[in-house]
């Protein structure tokens, strides 16, 4: 997403809508649920089978195709990437391709920090008019490991107010078709879909104009039924974060009108750099106004919390970040259902501070991310 003042726009998204499949990880994206506590049993077993086949795989080293996993000795990193973690690691994501590249240049310090991204789980943002190729790489993927896939949905019409993240559906017959398109291909494979980044919040803050408002929330509310309709498939609603939207009683109604009830809950922090404590504050309070919705969490980028000082755009390539909890559903937390990488760490927020256009691969950023990690 672009944000063109601190206080509306706390995250970066993904690039326009492109065609093809080198095409949609360029533009995967840069940005920053009324259920009861029963909710967090659903998750344990959608991921249960999957986290059992991770587990065993960590004893098998360079797993063959499919599975990045190497020795953690062999690397000097504390724990098995899979150790606790359900969901799909990419072995052809943009980090592990740079790994393959620092490798072949020698640069095997590079290379073993850059594993800190490439060995863990993050989520995929297919893009262009036909998802399904995309998502069916990676479910067929997450099948051969027996692991959870995690998507973001990103296409709504009139995405991001025009800005670094332009784009979206031509209108709501095209986005429609494009969900439908999307949850087929996910099939009956367990999956975890963040709906629509900053949809809601961009509504709430004034951003998109209120002649949008009851389509974007019809839409959302329809995308959520059709995704559900996939049986194993949980759909969590974007909710912005703490920096953007400063009271949860703000978001209430327009998350009950777009089908959060329906939903599985909602995700915070996309693409954003709030700490988890703030975070979890945050959703507890909201998640009380909810009826005990549970929530996500996007870790990927908060290691170090928000850029303090600088108020421009701090949430647009912000320097000095770090890598944040590593992606798994073992939380400590009864409303919170997972900590999910849904930015992926490396992709630029947009052309701020030297970086490339929004979704673009940036390796010094992510090298960055990964050096100052707590891992």
């Amino acid at each position: 997403m672009s944000r063109s003042t601190a206080a509306a726009r706390p995250t970066g998204l993904a690039a326009a809508r492109v065609s093809g499949l080198a095409a949609a990880r360029r533009a995967r994206a840069a940005r920053p649920t009324g259920r009861t506590a029963t909710r967090r049993a659903p998750l344990a077993r959608l991921t249960g089978l999957a986290a059992v086949a991770a587990l065993l795989l960590t004893g098998c080293g360079d797993g063959g195709p499919g599975s990045p996993v190497r020795t953690p000795a062999s690397r000097g990193e504390p724990a098995p990437p899979t150790a606790g973690t359900p969901f799909w690691v990419d072995p052809d994501s943009d980090a592990a391709r740079q790994v393959r590249t620092y490798e072949t240049q020698g640069r095997a310090e590079d290379a073993r920090l850059m594993r800190r991204i490439a060995d863990r789980p993050m989520a995929d943002w297919p893009a262009g008019d036909d998802p399904a190729p995309d998502v069916t790489r990676v479910v067929q993927g997450a099948a051969r490991q027996g692991r959870t896939a995690v998507f973001v949905a990103y296409d709504i019409p009139h995405r991001d107010c025009g800005r670094y993240s332009a784009g979206g559906a031509h209108d709501a017959r095209a986005y429609r078709d494009w969900v439908d398109a999307f949850a087929k291909a996910i099939g009956d494979t367990p999956a975890i879909v963040v709906l629509e980044p900053d949809a809601v919040a961009h509504l709430v803050d004034g951003c998109t104009p209120a002649e949008y408002e009851d389509e974007r929330l019809g839409l959302l509310g329809e995308a959520v039924d059709r995704f559900k309709r996939q049986p194993r498939t949980r759909v969590y609603l974007d909710a912005g974060n703490p920096a953007w939207i400063d009271a949860p009683g703000k978001l209430v109604e327009p998350l009950r009108r777009a089908g959060v009830e329906r939903a599985d809950g909602f995700a915070l922090n996309v693409s954003n750099f709030q700490t988890d404590d703030v975070v979890r504050g945050f959703g507890t309070a909201l998640s009380r106004l909810l009826g005990g919705a549970h929530f996500t969490v996007d870790t990927s980028r908060n290691g170090n919390g928000p850029l303090h000082g600088d108020r421009s755009e701090e949430w647009c390539n912000p320097p000095g970040r770090a890598l944040g909890a590593t992606p798994t559903d073992r939380t400590g937390d009864a409303l919170v259902d997972a900590y999910l990488w849904i930015k992926r760490p490396g992709d630029s927020d947009g052309t701020c501070r030297g970086g490339p256009p929004a979704g673009t691969w940036w390796p010094d950023y992510a090298l960055g991310l990964a050096r100052r990690a707590k891992a």
